[in-house]
C-alpha cells in the first residue's frame, strides 16, 4: 500500500511540475505585450482578442518596429496604402504606425471589415489579411474552393493555407491562456 501511495504522490508531483513548466513554455511562446491595447480595440471593433494577439506574433513576433520587405509596418504588419484607406474611415487625419495603439487599432478594424466582407468567418478575415480581400471573395464565389460561398473550403496558396493554420492554432492556444484569471 505505501509503494502505491508513494507512486501516486510522485505521479501528482511529476504532473504538477509538468503543467507549471508548460504554463511558462506557454507564457514565453505566446506573448501578451501590448495587452492594454488589444483589449481596447478588439472590444471596440469586435474582435476576438485572442486572434488579434495571433495575428500579431505571426506578423512581427511582437515587434512594433517590424519593417516587412514589402513595406508592411509595426505589429500588425500594415501596408501604408492599407492603412490610409482605414484611417479615412475612421476619420483619422495623422498617425503613426510604428506607434503601438495606433497599428493595433488600424490593424483590428482592418480585421473586423474583413470578417463582415468575407462571409462573416474568422477564417476567411484571417486568410485576407494575408493575401487580399478580392482573392478571398474569387474564392468563396468558386465551388471548387468553398461549397456553400461562406467559408473557405480549401486555400489554394500554400503560403496563405499555412498562414491561416498558424494563426486560428495561435488563437487557440491564447484563448486558453486568457481564460485563466492572472497571478502574481
Amino acid at each position: 500500500m505505501k509503494k502505491i501511495v508513494t507512486a501516486c504522490v510522485s505521479v501528482l508531483v511529476i504532473a504538477a511540475f509538468a503543467l507549471a513548466l508548460w504554463f511558462v513554455v506557454s507564457k514565453r511562446s505566446l506573448p501578451l505585450d501590448h495587452r492594454e491595447n488589444v483589449e481596447r480595440w478588439a472590444a471596440e471593433y469586435g474582435v476576438p482578442r485572442e486572434l488579434v494577439f495571433a495575428v500579431i506574433k505571426t506578423e512581427s513576433r511582437f515587434d512594433p518596429n517590424a519593417l516587412s520587405n514589402v513595406g508592411a509596418v509595426g505589429l500588425m504588419q500594415l501596408l501604408p496604402s492599407t492603412a490610409d484607406e482605414i484611417a479615412r474611415k475612421l476619420g483619422i487625419t495623422e498617425y503613426d504606425l510604428y506607434d503601438a495603439d495606433t497599428n493595433v487599432r488600424l490593424g483590428t478594424y482592418y480585421l473586423a471589415y474583413l470578417f463582415r466582407n468575407t462571409g462573416s468567418s474568422w477564417k476567411n478575415a484571417v486568410a485576407a489579411y494575408n493575401c487580399g480581400i478580392g482573392r478571398v471573395k474569387l474564392w468563396l464565389a468558386d465551388k471548387s474552393y468553398s461549397s456553400g460561398g461562406r467559408e473557405l473550403d480549401v486555400i489554394p496558396i500554400d503560403e496563405t493555407r499555412r498562414y491561416v493554420d498558424q494563426v486560428l492554432g495561435d488563437s487557440e492556444r491564447y484563448a486558453k491562456i486568457l481564460e485563466k484569471p492572472e497571478g502574481p
